[in-house]
């Protein structure tokens, strides 16, 4: 391998390295991915919410959000209620517990990548965007589903089940 391609595969573990250190930090302080954990946040910040508008806020699908929302309700992060006026529709409330485990959570690497990347200027930010998509397609990855969610393995896994 030549010098320029050893130092892009190395730029490149060391995101993929940076994305599991801080997915098994928020792993080991709250027992969530950090899929989960956005969820959580979403449901926290809107107070009741509906699934489909989670999904919308989240760029994942319904059937994505449903498998991390019951993962949450089965650890008492979240609870589901039926409306009483819509039997069809279920609203998404956080519970004490989830609010704790907010509160005491590490700070998503996402969270950091996104507030360091909003002070770039518009051109170095479409720069970035471009070498990643093209990156992106040099390893065939153009197709794969993908939410904007720094996380590693499929976004609905289930921890601790």
């Amino acid at each position: 391998m030549d010098d320029r391609s050893d130092t892009a595969l190395i730029a490149l573990r060391r995101i993929l390295r940076a994305t599991e250190l801080n997915s098994r930090l928020l792993a080991s302080q709250t027992g969530l991915t950090p899929s989960q954990f956005i969820i959580l946040q979403i449901v926290a910040k809107d107070g009741e919410v509906l699934p489909s508008s989670v999904a919308k806020s989240a760029r994942l699908t319904q059937a994505t959000v449903t498998a991390l929302v019951d993962k949450l309700e089965r650890n008492g992060l979240v609870t589901r209620r039926r409306d009483t006026e819509d039997r069809r529709r279920i609203w998404i409330e956080i519970t004490a517990a989830g609010k704790k485990a907010i509160a005491e959570s590490p700070d998503l690497l996402q969270d950091r990548f996104q507030g360091e990347f909003r002070k770039l200027p518009e051109w170095e930010q479409a720069m970035i965007i471009t070498a990643l998509e093209r990156v992106s397609a040099m390893l065939d990855a153009g197709t794969i589903d993908a939410s904007p969610v720094l996380d590693i393995g499929d976004i609905d896994r289930l921890l601790n089940s």
